[in-house]
Order: C-alpha cells, then structure tokens, then sequence
C-alpha cells in the first residue's frame, strides 16, 4: 500500500517548508513572476487571455514533466527509499505547518491585545485591505483563510496526487499558484489572469467540497446544514472557496464575513479567541482523513 501521502503530511507538519533555493512552489512562483512582467506588454484583451492561457498551459507542462521525470528517477532506488523520498518531495507540495503557523501568529498578537501586529500577520494570509480590520474581523478573515487554504494547499495536492501521482500534485500546486499571483480582477490581471483562475476553479471543484464534508460536524442534522451553508458558494467570488469556509462557520458556529463582499453563516456569533484552536484541531483532522483516503486511492502509484 502507498502510504505517501501520509507519510508527506507528517513530513510537512514536523519540518515545515524547505529552503527556498530547492522549493518547488517558489520555483512555480519564480515562474509566475517572470512571465507576468512579460505578458504586460501585451494590448488587446484577446491577446491577453492567449497570453496567459499559454503561460499557464507552459506552466503546467514544466511542472508535470518535471515530477515525472523525479518519479522515474525514484523508482530506481530500492522501494522503501523511494517511498521515503517521494513522501519528502510532495511534502514541499503541501503548506500545512505554515498555514496552521500563519494562523496561530494572528492569534498570539491579538492575545497580546497588538491588533496592528495581528493585522499585519492576517495581511499575509489574505488579500483584502486589512487595515481598518478590528479584532473581531482580523480574527474571522483568518479563519477564512484557514479554511480556504486547508483546501487548496492540503486537500487538493492530496487529491490529484491520488488522481495522477506526484506529477498530478505538481501540476495543481502550479496552477494554484498560477492563480494567486494572477488570478486578480483588476486593470492588470482581468484578461491575462483568466486561464488560471478558470483552470484552478476547476482544479479545485471537488477539493473544495470534500473539504467542506470533513470539516462538517459529525452529527447528521449538524451536516445537513454544514452542507446547506457550505452550498451557499455562491455569494462568494469564487465558486469554491465559500464550502470550506461555509463549513468552518458552521462548525464553529461563527458568522464569517468579508464586508461588502459575502456572509457566511449569519446567524453565528463573533469570533472568539479559542475558535482559532478549535478550527486548526478540525482542520488537522480533515487534512489527516484526507491523508488517509489519497492512500487507499493511490495505490495505483505505488
């Protein structure tokens, strides 16, 4: 049995991220940047969105074949090495330790009563404007963004790693990224960014929603309405992000909101600071089961 996805999200938790000279994702990152400034030199929006549509296929390309390539390499080695260090590379694929110490910087600072430093520490997580933020909405948009990014830097890794292999976990991670750095609706990025964030949307569909069921509570009326909430994506931008970040509030029965944007779960109560934990216990859980279900459907990569 090929217990690699397990034995990666081990890895990620207790070391955390490698150096960025060997990280994959900042190479993706590196590649992003590169051909951003390229692309805007380009005019028309059609010549945009073929811009970006060939950037991001290029992109995708060179991170498939790059893990192919490493996964015929490892299968040389004897079948315990090769486990051990497939496991290590897609570790790098995976953002766990980070986001859980992302989050929990926000929390300390605002147990400190540092509201500016909390707000400092949420800006690294989000992309909205956070400096008008008080405690309460420092504190949501944080869990947002634990819930959001359990999906796309944990779940989904796993998930296509169980679909295609290492190469399948290297090509979502791009596109992912792909999206973060583009996928913007601004003067900038509205044509050129359109192929990643539509490539991503659909990268990440099932991600998210298998997401949202792990982190739904356990009782089955409690799911229904982690699932109704959860369901509720549309009132967000993305047609994802709103059922991981449905199911956290229902879970923790909290009002999540993004002011002048969406709200999700609106009859919870404010964010307190023990939520912070509780979400971060839920989320190490889900991540965990889902761990533990790419190893049962992986078997074909062993």
């Amino acid at each position: 049995m090929n217990v690699t996805p397990v034995a990666a999200l081990i890895i990620d938790r207790t070391l955390g991220e490698p150096p960025a000279r060997v990280h994959p994702v900042v190479w993706m990152g590196a590649y992003c940047a590169w051909t951003g400034r390229r692309m805007r030199s380009v005019a028309s929006p059609r010549a945009q969105v073929v811009a970006g549509a060939m950037a991001t296929a290029g992109g995708v390309v060179a991170a498939f074949a790059a893990a192919a390539a490493i996964h015929r390499g490892l299968r040389r080695l004897p079948r315990g090495v090769a486990g051990a260090a497939e496991a290590a590379v897609l570790s790098t694929l995976l953002s766990a330790r980070m986001l859980e110490d992302e989050v929990g910087a926000v929390e300390d600072a605002l147990a400190g009563g540092d509201v500016a430093a909390a707000r400092r520490a949420v800006g690294r997580l989000v992309s909205r404007d956070v400096t008008a933020l008080d405690a309460v909405q420092v504190r949501e948009a944080a869990l947002e963004s634990l819930a959001e990014n359990t999906s796309d830097s944990i779940v989904a890794p796993l998930w296509w790693y169980a679909v295609a292999g290492l190469p399948g976990a290297a090509a979502y991670r791009f596109v992912n990224t792909a999206d973060a750095m583009w996928g913007y609706r601004d003067a900038v990025w509205e044509w050129r960014g359109k192929a990643a964030a539509h490539v991503d949307d659909v990268a990440n569909w099932w991600p998210a929603r298998v997401t949202a069921l792990l982190l739904a509570p356990r009782s089955l009326a409690s799911r229904r309405d982690a699932t109704r909430v959860a369901g509720t994506a549309a009132v967000t931008p993305s047609p994802n992000a709103g059922w991981p970040m449905g199911a956290m509030a229902v879970l923790l029965d909290v009002r999540l909101d993004k002011t002048g944007v969406y709200t999700l779960h609106p009859g919870g109560r404010p964010a307190r600071p023990s939520d912070i934990g509780r979400a971060i216990s839920a989320t190490r859980r889900a991540t965990y089961t889902a761990a533990a279900g790419a190893v049962l459907a992986a078997v074909s990569h062993s």
